[in-house]
């Protein structure tokens, strides 16, 4: 579903990453995990085609891509109701009954119903990102691109969310890659985790793989220890 080989990004002459390969099955859920400042999000936002590889290529089976952003990146000035709309006419030509009624039928699936009319900032953290999620999903991806769906979450809602995310998933066969700094989420979310540190993807197997793993810098990311090779990174 998505083949990336050799990639590599630069801003002002310094590589943020280079030699990135990476295959993607149909329906597999990638989590990118590593720490903040590696290069998680550019690499995410070069495979969505919002930044130009300087090296490498990237080939995707489908062009119909969703995107949660981090920040969500809703409308503030929209209601609930209408950052779903929005999409089901820009993307689908979609309007009138028939929008919201599909709108109303994702709003349901993320727990949303009966916040119709609300505005983002009226709604709660977690509401947003249950909103945002809502909003990736409502153009029926077939390739879904989640940029650290549990930033600034509490434990207990960044879970829900993690299982919101599989769930639906699940239910609509999507691909997803998702880049985030949580071990506990990548390991929730991930058929198949790779570590982004030192410009390269590290690792790359199951969840209890990738606990087993032998690489120092992995097993320094994992255990949260501050000793190892990735410290000198990021100091």
């Amino acid at each position: 579903m998505i083949s990336i080989q050799n990639l590599g990004k630069q801003f002002s002459g310094r590589w943020i990453f280079r030699g990135l390969n990476l295959e993607v099955r149909p329906q597999e859920s990638i989590v990118i995990m590593g720490p903040s400042g590696q290069g998680k999000s550019v690499f995410l936002k070069t495979i969505a085609g919002l930044f130009v590889p300087d090296k490498g290529q990237i080939t995707l089976k489908s062009k119909n891509i969703g995107m949660l952003f981090q920040k969500n990146a809703l409308f503030d000035s929209l209601t609930v109701e209408e950052n779903l709309l929005f999409p089901l006419k820009e993307r689908q030509g979609l309007i009138g009954a028939k929008a919201r009624a599909k709108a109303q039928l994702f709003l349901q699936a993320v727990g949303l119903a009966g916040s119709e009319k609300q505005y983002p900032d009226e709604i709660s953290g977690g509401m947003q990102k249950r909103l945002g999620i809502a909003r990736a999903l409502i153009v029926e991806p077939e390739i879904l691109l989640y940029d650290e769906p549990t930033a600034g979450l509490d434990p207990i809602t960044s879970r829900m969310i993690a299982e919101l995310i599989k769930k639906l998933g699940a239910e609509r066969a999507t691909t997803s890659i998702t880049v985030t700094n949580d071990v506990r989420r990548a390991f929730q979310l991930g058929d198949r985790v790779f570590l982004l540190a030192q410009g390269q993807l590290l690792g790359g197997g199951t969840p209890d793989e990738m606990k087993n793993e032998k690489s120092e810098a992995i097993k320094q990311f994992i255990s949260g220890s501050r000793q190892g090779p990735l410290t000198a990174v990021l100091a």
